[in-house]
């Protein structure tokens, strides 16, 4: 993963480890390594996005780590150095300085760690379509309705779920949003 690290510029990097900080303190859904990767890559550096989130899973796991066992910065940093990692210089002194400005307001209660496991919705698309015709049926006319669901999952990582529902499918669950609205209307 250092070398991996080496690759993304330092800005990019902060980038990262604050939207993880944000992340982990509930004040966004996740982390978008698709859109920041592909960033990167218009810089030219050769990094893909499974590179990428495998070191924002290990960034959030070093601030949820360091928040959990209560770390100041420079317990931080030690810890760090002490561990026969290499990383680079650029990325110890992001990590330092994100740390030491936003680190302590990260929430780690019981409930904010059971929450996680479980991944956020972020938003929903959804549209409607019409198959005209297939190469073994001449003339469908079936409607259908095709919903794509953004999710973040507990690691922070941020995908696209997409399916497609026949109209009585949709209806039944428009219906059931309507009833998860009902009950939350009464809270």
């Amino acid at each position: 993963a250092a070398d991996k690290i080496r690759l993304i510029p330092q800005d990019f990097f902060a980038e990262l480890c604050e939207q993880i900080i944000q992340h982990l303190n509930h004040k966004i859904p996740g982390v978008n390594t698709a859109e920041l990767c592909q960033r990167i890559q218009t810089l030219g550096v050769e990094i893909n996005i499974g590179d990428l989130a495998k070191i924002a899973n290990i960034l959030s796991f070093l601030f949820s780590t360091a928040a959990r066992n209560n770390l100041s910065t420079e317990e931080l940093v030690t810890t760090l150095g002490s561990g026969g990692s290499s990383l680079p210089k650029h990325a110890v002194q992001v990590i330092r300085h994100v740390w030491n400005e936003q680190g302590k307001a990260i929430a780690v209660s019981e409930d904010a760690r059971s929450m996680a496991t479980v991944g956020q919705f972020v938003d929903m698309k959804w549209k409607l379509g019409v198959a005209m015709s297939s190469d073994t049926c001449r003339s469908l006319k079936y409607p259908y309705v095709t919903v794509t669901l953004t999710v973040a999952d507990p690691s922070g990582q941020i995908t696209d779920k997409s399916f497609e529902m026949t109209i009585p499918q949709f209806k039944n669950f428009f219906r059931q949003f309507k009833e998860m609205a009902s009950v939350l209307e009464t809270v």
